[in-house]
């Protein structure tokens, strides 16, 4: 089949159409509900999942902005003008860089040789471990500069090699990628010997271990974050729940996951529209109703609507004609119908 079908002129009069047509579904918002009976953020966190969708997920300042709009400031004050929201630092994420499951005996993805007392995540910032010369483990921060240990798989054998240079926990990760096959993944003993051999006394380097840090208990992938200046800090040690502050125009705050506050929770609205749109065909030698052709026609129409500045959770999908075709041509033009659906 002639793939030039897929050039952006051949479309333009469908992507054009997409674009203003499910403009609309972007204007969907979320239903938040406040509950100012306190509870610990895991308790709060099952009875959202349970009586709507989740903790309150904000993606942006019109979110935090409606949330300071919907409180009673009167029932707020009894958790100190503090409610949880669904972000929570995930100090137990911590997995390989390289994620090759058959690179693992059962049981090897989990071990681990920390020092007593780590990972401590000191001032909630640590999310990438580092290696002595004695084989103990440490959490710190991913931002800092060390050299690294790659590895080299060649079927069950596995060699290590440090790094020529200092860089980041992520920068590190690229580089051995590239030269190599990735960071260093130690699953045994035997690997973390291997690795402590390499390592000079009172030197320090990256192994592929890291953790996600704080993230949204629904899942979402927004990266809006909205802290009090120098939080989140981990104080004491036990700070991985985030709870909104509502005499701080709405900043988050980081507490003990077991202390009590109010909490938000919301609900997902979801709108599904249908528009009917034309196209011209201008290569007669394509077939519109190829699978093929319209599941691509779907991911240019999602990739333009992204570009301009639609929420990724838009669903977008055909509504079948009569005998199944996606497609019907009406004298001299084609037309179909595009179901657009956007959870918000």
């Amino acid at each position: 089949m002639n793939r030039e079908w897929t050039k952006m002129d051949r479309l333009l009069l469908l992507l054009i159409a997409a674009s203003r047509a499910c403009a609309a579904s972007s204007q969907v918002k979320r239903q938040y509900h406040f509950y100012y009976d306190a509870k610990t953020w895991t308790e709060a966190l099952q009875f959202c999942r349970e009586k709507h969708t989740d903790l309150a997920t904000i993606h942006s300042m019109e979110g935090v902005n409606t949330l300071m709009s919907k409180a009673d400031s009167n029932k707020m004050a009894s958790s100190g003008n503090r409610a949880w929201i669904g972000m929570y630092d995930d100090v137990d994420s911590w997995r390989w860089s390289l994620s090759d499951r058959s690179f693992y005996d059962p049981g090897e993805t989990e071990f681990r040789r920390w020092w007593a007392g780590e990972p401590d995540n000191l001032n909630s910032k640590e999310s990438c471990a580092r290696i002595d010369h004695r084989g103990r483990w440490n959490d710190v921060s991913c931002m800092n500069i060390l050299q690294a240990i790659c590895c080299n798989v060649t079927g069950p054998s596995v060699s290590f090699v440090p790094t020529p240079t200092s860089t980041t926990w992520t920068e590190a990760q690229s580089y051995c990628r590239e030269h190599h096959t990735d960071l260093a993944s130690v699953r045994n003993e035997a690997d973390n010997q291997k690795i402590q051999e390499l390592i000079a006394p009172g030197h320090f380097y990256w192994i592929g271990l890291s953790r996600e840090s704080w993230k949204w208990s629904d899942g979402g992938n927004s990266s809006f974050r909205y802290w009090v200046s120098g939080k989140p800090d981990n104080y004491g040690g036990a700070e991985s729940c985030g709870a909104m502050a509502f005499d701080h125009g709405g900043k988050w705050d980081d507490y003990p996951c077991d202390s009590t506050k109010a909490f938000v929770c919301y609900t997902t609205r979801i709108s599904k529209q249908v528009f009917r749109l034309s196209v011209q065909k201008k290569d007669p030698s394509v077939d519109l109703n190829d699978p093929a052709v319209t599941d691509d026609i779907l991911e240019q129409i999602k990739q333009k609507l992204k570009d301009g500045g639609l929420d990724e959770n838009i669903k977008l999908s055909w509504r079948k004609q009569p005998g199944g075709n996606v497609f019907q041509k009406l004298k001299t033009e084609e037309e179909d119908d595009l179901e657009c659906r956007q959870e918000d």
